[in-house]
């Protein structure tokens, strides 16, 4: 059981490390997309909901979030909040097994673990604030910076605006793109081509099926991705459930294709499973699902032991610093509409630079401040 105390930072700074207070809200952002929507291979979307929830303690407070259902913010505030108050805010990997342990009769993954991905991420941005540090340099960090890939290139795009979005990704200095795939397969020949055009011949071009392909059809577009389109990154091209097809694309591939799974991933196992059965060259993980920081940090280790690299999945002010403590990090998916949403809400998110997102060293935690009254028109759940 985490116990409050009086703690000291590195700073110098004495501070009451017990948590006060933690509050949740929910906002509701509407697409960009033609028609108000976006797609990709199996889903179609009109609007993204960030979940954010904010811990205070010693006059500070950290601020973590999800992408999720409403719902995310309801178990928040009626089951995990309660798990924290009056503890001490330094004791964040207790509180995490805290957490885990009030989620057994109510279901761990999916919605439990983004409820708690937010709560975490929020935690260790007060530790850091406490301390006085940027969050990367609490963790224990490998690198001051990750790779980014642009992405969103979805399937309702026109081909105007789909060239348009990569070609300016490439223009940014990010030298990988991606674009959603087969959702109608006999149109992806003239978007793929659109894409490379755009782009040119040098950067890296990327795809995700998110799991609409049968493992036949997988197979037949993998070959032609990589001959016709020099495509690099095939990701999903089955369900992620189908670790048998993963490792049979793996194998049956072309050379220089390779193959991505574990966006979904929220326990352990998930990951682990994938790993175990050889499923994919490259894993991902999304630090909003997979129980936060904490949570990614064993993902991490998983990929140390089994020499695979790991791609940050999404949330791109958060991925920032915590994939600076993944040893084997691959790149971070720099995804529209998530680069929006954050712009839209807070102060403080990065650009990319030379091809990656670095930390500010200069601010504390993960230097983001909500910004509350351009928030407001989108919030749909808040709880104190």
């Amino acid at each position: 059981m985490a116990m409050a105390r009086t703690g000291k930072g590195e700073s110098g700074k004495n501070h009451d490390a017990s948590i006060d207070t933690v509050e949740v809200a929910a906002y509701t952002i509407p697409t960009d997309g033609p028609d108000g929507k976006e797609s990709d291979g199996t889903l179609e979307w009109s609007s993204t909901t960030i979940v954010i929830a904010e811990v205070s303690a010693g006059g500070e407070t950290g601020l973590g979030y999800t992408y999720g259902d409403v719902a995310v913010a309801h178990l928040i505030a009626s089951k995990l909040k309660e798990c924290l108050a009056g503890k001490d805010a330094l004791a964040t990997c207790a509180l995490w097994s805290e957490q885990i342990s009030a989620l057994r009769n109510l279901g761990v993954p999916g919605l439990g673990m983004m409820a708690v991905s937010a709560l975490d991420v929020a935690l260790w941005d007060l530790r850091a604030k406490l301390l006085d540090l940027p969050l990367f340099r609490v963790l224990p960090w490998f690198h001051d910076g990750v790779p980014i890939y642009g992405s969103g290139g979805f399937c309702n795009y026109p081909l105007s605006r789909l060239g348009a979005q990569l070609a300016a990704w490439v223009n940014q200095g990010i030298p990988r793109v991606k674009l959603k795939t087969s959702r109608h397969p006999e149109a992806d020949p003239a978007r793929l081509a659109a894409c490379r055009a755009a782009i040119g011949d040098q950067p890296v071009l990327m795809t995700d099926a998110n799991g609409a392909l049968d493992r036949k059809q997988a197979l037949h577009w993998a070959h032609r991705l990589r001959a016709e389109w020099a495509v690099s990154w095939m990701e999903e091209p089955v369900a992620s459930a189908d670790r048998e097809g993963l490792r049979l694309l793996r194998e049956q591939g072309p050379p220089g294709l390779d193959i991505a799974a574990g966006e979904y991933g929220s326990v352990l196992r998930d990951f682990a499973d994938l790993l175990d059965a050889q499923a994919v060259d490259c894993l991902q993980a999304d630090v909003s699902r997979c129980g936060g920081i904490t949570g990614l940090l064993q993902v991490a280790g998983l990929c140390a032991a089994r020499s695979i690299d790991l791609s940050a999945h999404c949330a791109p002010a958060i991925s920032a610093h915590a994939f600076c403590a993944v040893q084997r990090i691959r790149h971070l998916e720099y995804f529209h509409d998530h680069v929006r949403v954050e712009q839209m809400l807070f102060e403080g998110t990065l650009g990319p630079k030379q091809g990656g997102l670095y930390p500010d060293p200069s601010r504390p935690g993960l230097g983001l401040v909500l910004k509350r009254k351009d928030a407001e028109p989108y919030l749909v759940y808040r709880a104190r």
